[in-house]
Order: structure tokens, then sequence, then C-alpha cells
């Protein structure tokens, strides 16, 4: 059984591996073909849309559970469809030494790597983010506060078993606000993970107490979270950014999340929103396919292409403390 199952990731290695290598080769046919032939080929809306883009929520192997591809593979085909970068998530294992791998395998896109505070990093551990900071390359960036185990997405889950606090009584516990400090001192990105509504906004205002510059609001509107409308206009008053997940666009679902999602980017202001896949699940599209369909499904309704570039090219830049890459 063993075999079969290492044949079987061999075979879904090689399928991810021929889709990269088909789409590297059509890309230079693509900037060849215009050449003395006026005005060349019709520009692909999904290709465009990816153009520069950075995905700052992609799932990859190595995981304790399925995936459709590999930290490597997922970055190989972000570079050959024109992305400027991607952050490689696990919700159980740092991902800043996948990153230096990934930029070494695959020169010219910029990757990034984080921790996930959930229990097997000891939770809200300030030792486990500074270890962060010294992998090489520096590249572990984000800090995500728990997810699986996070207090809240146990308790919504209706589950008997350990979580991670950050709050108790309305206040932040000690232990929050040591890796708040760890993540001021090393500018790193705070992600407020899978916590309440409640515990979002008193994380937002404790790390910009501390001098926190880059905060995002992990999908801030999906469950557990769900926060509302005048609770992300708070968060981005505070100077946080809102992400929006696509997801896929192919389930029944996506078309009323599509609607929610524009309305409350339209009262939040696109100047304070980062559009992201939370792709590469197994059974799911590739995070390029889905990020695509995604940034297309909000221009269909109705954000400009100037909207666009600011939630899935700028503000993840500015996020990562990246300069804004002019075209």
């Amino acid at each position: 059984m063993r075999i079969g199952t290492v044949r079987t990731r061999s075979l879904a290695s090689c399928a991810v591996a021929c889709l990269a290598a088909t789409l590297l080769s059509g890309t230079a046919a693509g900037q060849r073909g215009g050449a003395g032939q006026g005005a060349g080929p019709a520009r692909d809306p999904a290709a465009h849309a990816l153009d520069g883009a950075f995905d700052i929520h992609v799932h990859s192997y190595p995981d304790d559970r399925d995936r459709s591809l590999d930290g490597i593979e997922a970055t190989l085909i972000a570079r050959a469809q024109g992305m400027r970068g991607l952050v490689l998530k696990n919700h159980y294992d740092p991902t800043a030494g996948l990153a230096y791998l990934a930029r070494k395998q695959v020169p010219g896109i910029e990757v990034f790597g984080g921790i996930d505070l959930n229990l097997p990093v000891g939770g809200m551990n300030p030792h486990a983010v500074e270890h962060l900071t010294q992998v090489q390359g520096g590249w572990g960036r984000v800090v995500w506060m728990s997810t699986f185990d996070a207090e809240n997405q146990v308790r919504y889950s209706k589950e008997n078993r350990p979580f991670v606090s950050v709050s108790r009584g309305g206040e932040l516990l000690p232990a929050t606000k040591d890796v708040i400090a760890v993540i001021a001192r090393h500018q790193l990105t705070l992600a407020t993970g899978h916590v309440s509504a409640e515990e979002a906004l008193m994380l937002v205002r404790e790390a910009r107490r501390q001098g926190v510059q880059h905060i995002v609001l992990t999908h801030a509107m999906n469950a557990p979270i769900s926060m509302s409308i005048a609770q992300m206009q708070e968060a981005a008053k505070l100077g946080a950014l809102i992400e929006f997940c696509g997801s896929t666009m192919l389930e029944a679902a996506a078309a009323a999340r599509v609607d929610r999602y524009a309305d409350a980017i339209r009262k939040i202001g696109p100047q304070s929103v980062i559009l992201s896949s939370d792709l590469g699940q197994k059974g799911n599209p590739l995070p390029t396919n889905g990020f695509a369909a995604f940034i297309l499904a909000l221009g269909a309704k109705g954000f400009t292409e100037q909207e666009l570039d600011r939630m899935s090219k700028q503000n993840p830049a500015r996020l990562l403390g990246l300069a804004d890459k002019k075209s």
C-alpha cells in the first residue's frame, strides 16, 4: 500500500510539472508570437489578471493532509503565470524553510513563508516566532494567530479538545502581547487567524500600539470569524488590511459568496482589501487557476482594473513590506 501511495503521489507531481512546463512554453510562445505580426495575439484575461499578482494564502505539500501540489510546484506554476509571488501557508508546520527552497529552485519570483501559532508550535509562543526570523534567507514573514486550534475555532466546531487562547475576560493574554512584541521588533506581518471578531480587533489595536506596521485580518467574513462590515471598517481605519479568499469558483455557493464580498469591499474600500486564493487543497482548482477566476469574478461585478490591481498586487506587496512594482 505504501508503494502505491508513493506512486500515486509521484504521478501527481509529474502531472503538475508537465502543466508548469506547458505554461512556461506557452508564455514563451506568446512573447515570440507578436514579433513582426502587428498587434500580436489577443490578451488572455486570466493571464492578465495574474500578471504581477501576489497570493498570500497558498496551501501545499508537505502537509499532514492532502494537497494538490507541493510548495516548489506551486511556485513554478505561479512564476509561469507571471505572478510576482506567493506566501506558502501550513496550519501546523512553519514554512520559512520551504520558502527558502522554493526561491532556490525557482528563481525570479518572491516566495515567503510563516508560522501558524497552533498547538504543535506551542500556541502563543514568542520563542517560535523568534526562531522563524533566524531561518536561512529570512523569508519567514507572516505570523498567523491560531487557526484550527484557536479557542474560537474549537468552540465554533463544538469540539472537546485542547485549544490556544489569545485572550481572557476581554483582555489579551501576556503571551499574546509577547508574540506581538516579537512581530513588531522584526517587522513581521501579523495575520489574525481564526480568532473571534472581537479578538481580531483587540489584536489590531495592540499591534498598532506596539508599532506593528503590517496587519491582515485573515478571511474576516468567513466562519468562524464572521466579522461585520462595521468591524472590518474599524480595523481598516486602524491600518489593517482585510483579506477576502476566493477559494473555488466551481462550487454552487461561489456566486453568492462573490456577491457578499463585492458588497463588503465597496463599503470598506479597495485600498484596505487583499484578495487571495486560500487554495491548494486536493480536489479544488490549482491556486493560480482559482485566484485568476476570483479576480475575474470581481471584475465582472464592476471593479475596475486599477481597483483589482490594488487588491491583488499593490496591497499584498505593502503587507509584506515590499515596494510597489511599476509596470
